[in-house]
């Protein structure tokens, strides 16, 4: 299926868990999420990627041969994982984890919500 983007949000959410990730930096997609005050069930996940590229000054501190496998596995700190999910009453959004810490005191990282989308075709 192909979406295409109603708007761009790239904001800060809360999300809840109906059962707790087993590693906290490699989260499953969440069970519900809160934006601007307003709580959101995820129905559905209609699809979900990783990328490991490292950006920033992180880009440039690593060796060429340690940054290609790091590229596919991932390494501390260094990551995104992105979900597209449906919600209750329809409306699709795509969100993502950021495993960057942001701080000493916000070493878990943090979650997005990038856009809200529609499917392709549709009005």
């Amino acid at each position: 299926m192909a979406y295409t983007p109603l708007r761009y949000i790239g904001e800060p959410i809360e999300v809840c868990f109906d059962q707790p990730p087993l590693f906290e930096k490699k989260p499953p997609a969440p069970s519900r999420f809160v934006w601007r005050g307003e709580s959101y069930r995820v129905a559905a996940v209609l699809s979900e990627w990783r990328d490991y590229s490292r950006r920033g000054r992180a880009a440039r501190n690593m060796q060429p041969q340690h940054a290609a496998v790091a590229e596919h596995r991932g390494s501390w700190g260094v990551g995104r994982y992105y979900f597209r999910v449906r919600v209750d009453g329809g409306r699709i959004f795509e969100l993502y984890y950021d495993r960057a810490p942001k701080g000493s005191d916000q070493r878990k990282g943090a979650w997005f919500l990038v856009s809200e989308l529609k499917e392709a075709g549709c009005a």
